[in-house]
């Protein structure tokens, strides 16, 4: 599976691709930055981003995106920005008849490090141990975006061959916990997810 992750944003939109084995194995295809200045006028930045993430679709091929879930944040500027990036991208994938998944930055620090709380530096470090690199990718808008193609992967590897993702944001971790410990061949750091998104849950009742 090719996975296009993308944490969007107005000034920095993240952008990574992994191709992810049935083993989930996986393997870094590209990362970068789509940068835009605060000073150009919104229909200008907003333009970059679309030309970008058409240019990325086009090289790339994925056969899914995975989007950060926009949240509602004290900085209505900065959430509006988000909304609007994120748009240009669902846009841009439903033109070519991609499928789009939406992830909260919960879901992918559990997904990557086991721990739904975890910061961006303990994020960056795991993905640079999961994709076996050098060093992180920076700026940390990069290894956000690889975060959320591999939690995808991830999540569609739990829910088992041929299942969709769509509607099922509650439901996988669960079957991924029961699963976890049992046989079924998850990753050290997909049990941890399963386990902490769990508990989340079970915290919240």
């Amino acid at each position: 599976m090719r996975v296009l992750g993308v944490d969007p944003g107005l000034t920095r939109c993240g952008l990574g691709v992994v191709d992810v084995e049935p083993s989930r194995r996986a393997h870094l295809v590209a990362v970068g930055v789509v940068g835009t200045d605060s000073a150009t006028a919104l229909d200008g930045r907003l333009l970059t981003i679309a030309t970008s993430i058409e240019s990325w679709l086009d090289e790339h091929v994925p056969d899914v995106l995975a989007v950060e879930r926009v949240f509602s944040h004290t900085n209505v500027s900065t959430v509006m920005g988000t909304a609007q990036a994120s748009g240009i991208v669902i846009a841009a994938a439903a033109r070519r008849g991609i499928p789009v998944a939406l992830h909260t930055p919960t879901e992918v620090k559990a997904a990557v490090t086991g721990s739904g709380s975890a910061n961006k530096d303990a994020v960056g470090k795991m993905v640079t141990k999961i994709l076996r690199l050098d060093a992180p990718p920076r700026p940390a808008d990069a290894a956000d975006a690889l975060a959320l193609a591999i939690t995808h992967a991830w999540r569609r590897t739990a829910l088992g061959p041929g299942r969709s993702t769509a509607g099922s944001a509650t439901k996988a971790p669960a079957r991924a916990a029961a699963g976890a410990g049992s046989g079924t061949g998850l990753t050290a750091a997909q049990r941890l997810w399963a386990e902490a998104e769990a508990k989340a849950r079970r915290a919240g009742r």
